[in-house]
């Protein structure tokens, strides 16, 4: 059995994220984003993301298709396919993200499209 990590407060510029939980195949994240901003348009190569929001509304997009997203819903996505997700609220949206693949790191994003210049890095 894997310990709970240390939770750090990751900053980024469309708001934060810490890790929550971690183990083989798999890592939990609390993920808070601000009013009016939203995450990269990206992929995973070795990852697939299940979104489970509990805070403020927004728009998920997949594969191109968006949909309004609040308290309760969740969004699937599968490796490979592109998504982002973005704050449409007042308040700070949070969702907690289970990421599960056989690689978890930060350099496993392919952006697409990015509202704050940022090359295909670590989000």
């Amino acid at each position: 059995m894997h310990e709970r990590p240390e939770t750090v407060t990751t900053v980024r510029p469309w708001g934060t994220f810490q890790v929550i939980g971690l183990g083989e195949g798999y890592q939990v994240k609390r993920i808070a984003v601000l009013p009016t901003k939203r995450l990269s348009y990206q992929l995973h190569r070795f990852r697939a993301e299940h979104w489970y929001v509990v805070g403020g509304v927004g728009t998920a997009t997949v594969d191109g298709r968006s949909v309004h997203v609040e308290p309760g819903e969740s969004v699937d996505i599968a490796v490979g396919i592109a998504h982002r997700i973005e704050n449409t609220g007042r308040d700070v949206l949070v969702m907690i993200e289970v990421q599960l693949g056989s690689y978890l790191g930060e350099d496993d994003i392919v952006r697409i499209e990015d509202d704050f210049g940022r090359a295909t890095a670590p989000e």
